[in-house]
């Protein structure tokens, strides 16, 4: 089984805010592997695991709902729940384990032009307070994520809080629907 995490934020506040990239990346992916099979995307919410839910195959995509600073509270619970975390003497979760061929996480990278993409493994978080998360409740960097750029060149002094928090035009949301199609898995 694969995990794909798309971080954001839950709420209609959010839905097309930057630091949302990541849910939008899974909601056009969704769309897409339903359409293939002519069938209706739809997610699932569940509340033991704090996500909203899509199962296809031996993939299981996830939002997590516990908004982005806490992301990595549910996917540990995400990850617990489908034995995926290596266990050390049966008690205790194993420091730095390789989940990078089971975790995928897609998010927002304010390093990143829009439109550009870059996959990286093992790596640390960048100041990404969503993937600070999901390191701290792992207990590894040791996992895959698809950066998605979001850095545009009206960025200009804005704070980079207020920034991500920013809603995308429509012409960046077609030019990010673009860099959504190169995801692969």
């Amino acid at each position: 089984m694969k995990i794909i995490i798309g971080l954001g934020n839950p709420g209609d506040k959010y839905q097309f805010t930057r630091h949302n990239a990541g849910w939008l990346a899974l909601d056009y992916l969704i769309q897409k592997i339903a359409s293939d099979k002519g069938e209706t995307a739809s997610w699932e919410e569940n509340k033991k695991l704090s996500a909203l839910i899509y199962k296809s195959g031996d993939y299981l995509f996830a939002k997590p709902l516990t908004f982005m600073n806490e992301s990595g509270r549910a996917v540990q619970a995400i990850l617990s729940y489908y034995h995926l975390l290596p266990k050390k003497l049966g008690l205790f979760k194993s420091k730095d384990s390789d989940l990078s061929q089971i975790l995928f996480v897609i998010h927002d990278e304010i390093d990143l032009d829009l439109g550009q993409i870059r996959l990286s493994a093992d790596s640390r978080s960048a100041g990404h307070r969503g993937v600070e998360s999901i390191i701290r409740h792992l207990k590894t960097k040791n996992f895959s994520r698809w950066r998605l750029g979001i850095n545009t060149p009206n960025k200009g002094q804005t704070p980079t809080e207020k920034f991500v928090l920013q809603r995308f035009t429509n012409e960046e949301l077609e030019k990010l629907e673009k860099t959504f199609a190169g995801l692969k898995f």
